[in-house]
């Protein structure tokens, strides 16, 4: 017998007022037990004795209360779970309050940080377990049933799903990405949810440009109401106020940046509402004022302002990085994914959507320093050889335009290469173990050192640019020495924000602890003189002053020797016979060579032995035994007697030879005429084209004839011939022998009579 799911399970059971037997669902809320779930609260921030026993003893209730309901059967644990509604109020309490891994903590105790980390895992197996609806062959629940249950009971909406990705998407990704995809495969009404809760989102980020005074494209012109509070600039915002904008800012960024990162599917949802451009032109507007606004505080708190640097480099990452999922659902992938002739309208809304962001310098600038854009053209090359090379030139000079004024630092920890576009874009590997996310410890340094950090310069800098970054330091820690700036630079891959978290935190290197915070700079010696690095062909000889210290001056002659003219000088013949005897050596070669007495003759052949000698054919006779003939040589062309020794003709001249150069011309071939006269050549078709009609049995119309000269002028032969073959023959063409054919048919039995 089947087993049914527990939606159509019915079980039988006493009344508990008749005691009489009674059958009933499965799933009925007089299953439920009679338990009462504590509300969550978060750990106390000043980690004070009272605060932290009444942390540990509310977080002991539920993690009990957890662990009790992951400990029932399957019926059991779903009549709890769809009809105890302080345990959706617990959960609920938790995905609010829960700490994320970029609040600020101080470092708690051992004891509060054990109990966390045993909450946090019950809680994600809690979900996860929800989202399951077939544990066994025998305890599941009907796919439609369990959509049903999970959206009506309001078990999983849209909030929660943020929540959890935010909370467990750090080294739970596959379990999550599971748990979202089963939930939104079953129940297909979340999709119309998320497609209501994006607009949602786009609030939020003109809430916050609201916030910081800036005027986005979208939002509204009306005048402001005069009970409405004046906005104000982020550069004149108080401190505190300040800090709330950046941590909503991080919030939101990283919570968006989660759910794109664990569910790539909703990014079709999201880019029904244009987000891509929206999300760009809110970086463009809100990035550079919060960070100059930041950068201008430097005389006030310097441990706030560096947690707020750090959010706010948090912030400009994920906002890129949720630009580039985006990207890479919507056009990338399915272009690696799909047939060469599905990929055009992938490679057009890549191109479309890059086309409308030329304008945001800003945000072209940061995304191309995290991702190059030119890699991503490279891709759509190599998938498509009719790219538009207009349009993807135009869009990687407004790239390169963006980059105008600024120096260009390119990460050095890029996931691929600009040869290697297509194994950027494959996916990671899944985790060797998903157990439950657990929070980060406080020492350790994670993604919140922002999209500067993220791309630390591997290779030395000096100059300008390594002024640039000692001022960006020294900017925020007036009272540190540029040598000991410079020392911490060289340690931390002269990432600026590093140095002065670090710095903050007191988290410094041993190498660089013991320094003097006050070192001055030192100065770094010029380079090597041009002069000692010369090269050339006087180089150390007896009169190089660069090299010698002393010089023999008596071989120095300034001028004309005396005693000397121009007679003398050439008349020394010194050098001629340096070089006569220098040159007497090369003659080697000559015609005769004399023999001495006494030299044996074997030498002497030896000597006249030539190796590059070919005697091969010194046997043969070669041509002897030929029968040549005596007028061999006629036969082969005749005699012919030179012209000097011609006697002289009177009658051969000029027009000899005229006669001989026309023979020679009829003689030779005639040229071929490329170019014919059309005339000719129009003539010669309609002659082939008669002459074919002709063949078939055509026969000219001569209907121009019939129409004859006008009346009263006469009309010639032709025409009247013409005009009388056409009386004839009219019935046997147009409508004229309707009736005759008619009849024809009528015959043959094709027409019923």
């Amino acid at each position: 017998m089947p087993t049914l799911p527990l939606d159509e399970l019915q079980i039988t059971e006493k009344d508990p007022q008749t005691g009489k037997l009674r059958t009933v669902p499965a799933l009925h809320p007089d299953q439920k037990a009679d338990r009462c779930f504590v509300i969550y609260k978060a750990p106390p921030v000043d980690n004070c004795a009272a605060g932290v026993e009444e942390y540990l003893e509310r977080a002991a209730f539920i993690a009990d209360d957890l662990d009790w309901l992951l400990a029932l059967p399957h019926d059991k644990f779903w009549c709890q779970v769809i009809f105890d509604e302080t345990l959706q109020k617990c959960l609920d309490s938790y995905l609010r309050h829960a700490p994320r891994k970029f609040d600020e903590l101080s470092a708690p105790p051992s004891a509060v940080s054990e109990m966390q980390k045993r909450l946090h895992r019950s809680v994600f197996l809690t979900f996860l377990r929800m989202s399951t609806h077939k544990e066994s062959k025998d305890h599941f629940i009907s796919p439609c049933a369990f959509g049903e249950i999970l959206y009506n009971n309001f078990l999983f909406d849209i909030p929660k799903m943020l929540d959890l990705c935010v909370l467990f998407g750090k080294g739970n990704g596959p379990l999550l990405q599971k748990m979202i995809e089963n939930i939104f495969t079953q129940q297909s009404s979340y999709y119309n949810d998320l497609d209501e809760t994006v607009p949602t989102i786009l609030q939020v980020l003109s809430d916050i440009l609201q916030r910081c005074g800036l005027q986005s494209e979208g939002a509204s012109t009306e005048p402001q109401r005069l009970e409405e509070k004046v906005r104000i600039n982020p550069g004149a915002m108080p401190l505190q106020e300040l800090r709330d904008v950046v941590l909503y800012l991080c919030d939101t960024a990283t919570t968006l940046w989660a759910f794109l990162d664990v569910f790539p599917l909703a990014c079709q949802t999201f880019q029904k509402h244009d987000f891509c451009s929206r999300l760009a032109s809110f970086y463009e507007l809100a990035i550079p004022e919060l960070e100059s606004a930041i950068k201008k505080r430097r005389r006030e708190d310097s441990k706030l302002l560096a947690d707020l640097w750090q959010r706010f480099s948090h912030s400009r990452k994920k906002l890129v990085e949720v630009f580039h999922i985006l990207i890479n659902q919507i056009c990338l992938l399915p272009i690696l994914e799909s047939s060469c002739d599905n990929i055009q309208a992938f490679i057009e809304d890549f191109l479309q959507i890059f086309s409308s962001l030329l304008q945001e310098k800003r945000f072209l600038r940061d995304y191309d320093e995290l991702f190059p854009v030119v890699d991503d053209v490279s891709l759509l090359q190599q998938a498509s050889s009719a790219l538009d090379e207009t349009r993807t030139a135009y869009i990687l000079q407004a790239v390169e335009g963006a980059w105008e004024g600024v120096d260009r630092k390119k990460a050095s920890t890029k996931d691929s290469s600009p040869s290697k576009p297509l194994e950027r874009l494959r996916a990671p590997e899944p985790a060797p173990r998903a157990a439950p996310a657990q929070p980060k410890p406080a020492h350790h340094e994670d993604e919140c050192a922002g999209a500067a950090a993220a791309a630390p310069a591997a290779s030395r800098i000096s100059g300008v640019e390594l002024d640039s970054l000692i001022s960006q330091v020294k900017d925020l820690l007036p009272d540190l020495g540029e040598g000991f700036i410079l020392a911490c630079l060289e340690h931390y891959g002269y990432s600026a924000e590093q140095v002065i978290n670090n710095i903050l935190e007191d988290r410094l290197a041993p190498a660089l602890s013991g320094l003097d915070r006050s070192l001055n700079r030192q100065m770094q010696p010029g380079p090597t003189p041009l002069i000692n690095s010369r090269h050339n062909v006087f180089q150390n000889d007896e009169f190089d002053v660069f090299s010698r210290d002393s010089v023999d001056l008596s071989r120095v002659q300034k001028g004309r020797r005396k005693g000397e003219n121009t007679r003398s000088l050439l008349n020394d013949k010194r050098l001629v016979q340096e070089q006569r005897e220098r040159y007497s050596q090369y003659s080697m070669v000559v015609d005769e060579v004399p023999v001495q007495e006494g030299a044996a003759e074997g030498q002497l052949c030896r000597d006249n032995y030539e190796d590059e000698y070919d005697d091969t054919y010194d046997g043969n006779q070669v041509g002897a035994n030929d029968a040549d003939s005596d007028d061999e040589l006629i036969s082969r062309r005749p005699f012919t007697t030179p012209q000097v020794l011609r006697t002289k003709v009177p009658h051969e001249g000029p027009d000899d030879e005229e006669e001989e150069e026309e023979e020679a011309e009829e003689e030779g071939p005639k040229p071929d005429h490329f170019i014919q006269d059309p005339a000719v050549l129009r003539e010669k078709a309609e002659a082939q084209r008669m002459a074919y009609l002709a063949r078939r049995g055509y026969r000219h119309d001569g209907s121009s004839t019939v129409t004859g000269n006008p009346r009263g002028h006469g009309q010639s032969r032709e025409t009247t011939q013409e005009r009388r073959r056409k009386e004839a023959n009219k019935g046997a063409r147009a409508n004229h022998n309707r009736r005759l054919m008619a009849d024809r048919k009528r015959t043959k039995g094709m027409i019923p009579s």
